[in-house]
């Protein structure tokens, strides 16, 4: 399947290519109606015999969801197979483009590693989030990145208890509070001043927003931790629930936002066996100069990246 942010012409110039590509190597291109549409406003018709999804094959048929955009359009594809074994490659038409696998240069050779079943698919980690309003569960959802606490009034502080694991940690007025996972280590919560975790490390983060208070550190625990915050009652304003920027919730005061590890992973098709640090860099523009490397050969060659396996 091809999903393509339609919202801009070079994710319609991306998602025409890379249809074509497909159909050229006996590959059955799979859209979305909606942006199949858009595509047709713009350019007439696709260049290649394409299929609906929800109407000419269903999602469990799929063998890959391509998306072209940067992470947000990989946010929404996340929701699109949250409840299937179908996994994400990214080609990267935004900024940072973190989640994304590859460049739009690269698009020719990407398309061929899909067409050679050329990849690996990893698993990341995403977050089950329930709210609770006293006893009543009022909202149940779930994230990739984060889940963030945040005021909705400007001009007020939300005033928070942080708990972890069914104990308080701190109570302070901020700005919100952040809870990702590994994979959100690089979004929002690394924006607030959280650390960069290393995705295959299993954990949970809590990251405060501009907190008022002189311990408001962030904090990493286990993935088999509960970490929950909650909005008290004598704030002057109410909270809203932001998850992967995606899908929202108003907080009334008093209510209670509880973060866990979920069971469902979101899979992420990897083309090349690139380590994280690498990714880091790169994505970031750090300054690595200066650098010698390891000394010893042992050493070295216990650093350089696995060989690739092809997917069965």
């Amino acid at each position: 399947m091809v999903l393509a942010h339609t919202g801009r012409r070079d994710a319609m110039e991306a998602a025409q290519e890379t249809c074509s590509r497909l159909h050229a190597a006996g590959l059955v291109p799979v859209m979305q109606r909606r942006e199949l549409i858009d595509i047709q406003s713009t350019y007439g018709e696709v260049t290649a015999p394409t299929e609906i999804i929800g109407e000419d094959v269903e999602l469990s048929a799929l063998d890959l969801v391509m998306v072209l955009g940067g992470d947000g359009t990989i946010l929404r594809a996340a929701e699109l197979v949250r409840n299937s074994s179908v996994p994400l490659l990214g080609v990267n038409l935004g900024h940072v483009g973190f989640l994304a696998e590859s460049e739009r240069g690269d698009l020719e050779d990407t398309v061929q590693w899909v067409v050679d079943r050329d990849y690996m698919v990893e698993e990341r980690m995403t977050i089950e989030v329930k709210v609770y309003s006293g006893k009543e569960l009022i909202a149940h959802t779930w994230a990739l990145n984060e889940a963030a606490v945040e005021k909705a009034d400007r001009e007020r502080m939300l005033e928070v208890v942080a708990e972890v694991d069914g104990r308080p940690i701190s109570s302070f007025g901020c700005d919100g509070i952040v809870m990702a996972t590994p994979t959100g280590s690089t979004a929002y919560a690394f924006s607030a001043g959280g650390p960069v975790v290393w995705p295959e490390v299993e954990a949970l983060l809590m990251v405060p927003i501009s907190a008022h208070a002189l311990f408001a550190k962030p904090l990493v625990v286990a993935p088999s931790s509960v970490i929950a915050v909650e909005t008290l009652t004598r704030t002057e304003t109410h909270g809203v629930l932001f998850c992967d920027g995606r899908r929202t919730f108003e907080l009334p005061p008093g209510s209670r936002v509880e973060v866990t590890k979920s069971e469902i992973p979101v899979r992420l098709a990897r083309t090349r066996q690139t380590l994280f640090s690498e990714r880091l860099v790169r994505k970031f523009e750090l300054p690595t100069s200066g650098w010698r490397g390891p000394t010893d050969q042992t050493t070295r060659e216990s650093t350089m990246p696995a060989h690739r396996e092809e997917t069965p």
